[in-house]
């Protein structure tokens, strides 16, 4: 079974790994995600995020750099990685049996309040932007307040004006916006703003587990409305609410979430190398989560479906052919 990852943090970990040892190798290591991994996964298509700390990066835009750099000596490493900018691109390498690998960025800050930067980044390859993290960066607000457990639902402050911009530019470009992480009122301000499908790469339902990361039931219907979808998260905080999670809790979300809005807005978004536990291992442990999709009566279309179809239907609506 094909699959499509919307969102991880492999690069960013990579990235720092790479400085403390030049010689660390993507063929196989203890990452949730090396080129090992993804070929047991069956993985057709991974989003590859630059995510930024703003407390640990001095500059996020050479931060972003840097990770644009080890990006592309990834892909100039493996024959079998091939970097993805457009449908087609994804289409073609789908039938030569390669991996797709599509550059994203996970906190707007790197835009430093300037638009230029924003088109600089599609030039050098971006296909969807996470404008948000944990911190309000002058774009977005995000659901969270330090000490409270992520449990704020912050319906009050929405996209700034700068914020209002970007999402308007992105979707001229054909850049993938993406609500995780926003804020409730920035994700409807993205809502009312725009007119193409867009994405929650990586995250759950709140009505499940009750934590802010995840989307409210009205959230996920109008996604739904739009033709939008969300990467089912493999986080174990996101998952149950004891943080011990296991892949019968994934299939709780991806059943609840089918039964409130349908089969179509689904997709994944594991988040790995982000997290510490979740309700896969790895990449590798894919099938894991096919099998027992099929356990509870989901069908091969429905499964095709949620591991790459809803995604790949998105990136044609939105991505340059």
């Amino acid at each position: 079974m094909k699959v499509f990852d919307m969102h991880c943090d492999t690069l960013t970990e990579m990235t720092r790994r790479l400085e403390q040892d030049p010689s660390f190798s993507f063929d196989a290591n203890d990452m949730h995600i090396d080129l090992a991994k993804l070929k047991q996964g069956d993985y057709a298509l991974q989003n590859f995020a630059v995510f930024t700390y703003l407390k640990d990066s001095e500059n996020p835009m050479y931060h972003m750099l840097k990770n644009v750099d080890t990006f592309y000596r990834l892909m100039d490493s493996y024959e079998l990685l091939s970097p993805v900018t457009t449908y087609n691109e994804i289409l073609s390498n789908m039938k030569e049996g390669k991996i797709s690998c599509m550059l994203t960025i996970e906190e707007g800050a790197v835009f430093n309040h300037d638009l230029a930067l924003l088109r600089d980044y599609y030039r050098l390859g971006v296909r969807m932007a996470a404008l948000s993290w944990n911190f309000p960066n002058g774009i977005t607000h995000p659901n969270f307040s330090e000490g409270d457990g992520y449990h704020t639902y912050d319906d009050v402050h929405g996209l700034t004006d700068f914020g209002k911009a970007c999402v308007k530019e992105m979707e001229r470009l054909g850049m993938i916006i993406d609500v995780s992480h926003m804020s409730d009122r920035c994700f409807y301000d993205v809502y009312e703003l725009t007119e193409k499908p867009f994405v929650a790469s990586h995250s759950n339902a709140r009505a499940v587990t009750d934590h802010a990361r995840n989307m409210s039931d009205d959230m996920i219907l109008k996604l739904a409305s739009r033709g939008g979808v969300m990467g089912i998260n493999y986080s174990s905080h996101f998952l149950n609410e004891s943080g011990q999670a296991d892949v019968s809790d994934l299939v709780r979300h991806i059943t609840y979430i089918r039964d409130l809005a349908g089969i179509d807005v689904i997709g994944l978004g594991s988040d790995f190398d982000g997290i510490t536990s979740g309700g896969l291992p790895d990449a590798s442990a894919l099938p894991r989560l096919a099998k027992a999709l099929r356990q509870v009566h989901f069908s091969d279309e429905d499964i095709e479906k949620i591991f790459y179809k809803n995604v790949l239907r998105v990136y044609k609506d939105v991505l340059k052919k």
